[in-house]
């Protein structure tokens, strides 16, 4: 889940952005595939090579970590520092990191179940029982889930906070919530700084796709005036509330292009348009191409 909570968030931004933003490549000690604890193995293009080069470097262990730490890799991972902007220790990779000597000085995290040992390990380290914690350069992570916001809040940074909603909701991420809860259309996720205002607007939205509500309508409901909830979009999402709440009317639109046989006069009716016409128009607008463009040819 570590390996997946590292990648998917990745592969998923260059799907809804439609742009390549991210490219990887997985590596082992040794080239060979590494086996996880649950018995799936993971296929890897190489070994790793201290001289590459990238943006960041994360690092993934799991138990049996602390077989390999204190062999040359940790050498090699202090060389290979410099080669990065960014080096990351996910779950027991944080203990690599310690042991190369990189988190002296810095806050850090692991996960829970091995706190008081990792404290231990590593008294130069502001050791800290947050999810994750990205010091300058460096950042650790206590396992699978913080991990998945980890790689939210690197979306977000880069690519804005509207890539990172998008991200989460392919994977319906959100607070806990019971089995019978409904699917919500857009997945908060834990994304931090996100205003509790901002939250409750999209709530209302996807609660009212059919019969839109006014920006007005919506900004009372949520105890604000509407300057307040366009404030809030525009620095949280990086867009108006009404343009937002547009697209999030036509992506359900879209959904239903794709995987209904519904006419499009009724999923015109369905996300809030007074005709079939003015639903086509606004679609091609934000789409580049007409509804019917994208229905499956069988």
């Amino acid at each position: 889940m570590c390996v997946a909570s590292t990648i998917d968030p990745m592969r998923a931004a260059n799907r809804v952005s439609g742009a390549n933003l991210f490219n990887w490549r997985i590596v082992s000690l040794d080239g060979e595939p590494t086996m996880t604890t649950c018995g799936l193995p993971i296929a890897v293009s190489g070994s790793f090579d201290a001289a590459e080069k990238g943006d960041i470097l994360l690092v993934v262990g799991g138990f049996g970590t602390s077989d390999i730490a204190r062999t040359t890799f940790t050498a090699n991972l202090r060389r290979a520092v410099h080669n990065y902007r960014m080096i990351g220790g996910i779950e027991a990779g944080s203990w690599l990191l310690g042991r190369a000597g990189l988190l002296s000085g810095r806050k850090a995290t692991t996960h829970w179940e091995d706190m008081e040992e990792f404290t231990a390990e590593f008294p130069d380290a502001d050791v800290r029982p947050d999810r994750y914690v990205i010091d300058g350069p460096v950042f650790t992570s206590g396992g699978a889930s913080p991990t998945f916001d980890l790689m939210l809040h690197l979306i977000r940074s880069r690519y804005g906070m509207s890539v990172a909603l998008d991200v989460a909701s392919v994977f319906i991420y959100d607070d806990a919530h019971a089995s019978n809860d409904a699917q919500p259309l857009v997945s908060l996720g834990r994304l931090d700084d996100v205003h509790p205002k901002l939250a409750s607007a999209i709530r209302l939205m996807e609660r009212h796709i059919e019969q839109p509500l006014t920006i007005g309508a919506i900004a009372r409901r949520c105890g604000l005036s509407a300057r307040s909830l366009e404030k809030i979009f525009a620095k949280a999402v990086g867009e108006g509330p009404g343009r937002y709440y547009l697209r999030l009317r036509l992506k359900v639109a879209r959904r239903l292009i794709t995987d209904t046989k519904s006419p499009l006069a009724d999923i015109a009716a369905r996300t809030g348009f007074s005709s079939a016409s003015a639903f086509t128009r606004t679609f091609r607008n934000f789409e580049g191409k007409p509804p019917s463009a994208f229905r499956p040819v069988h």
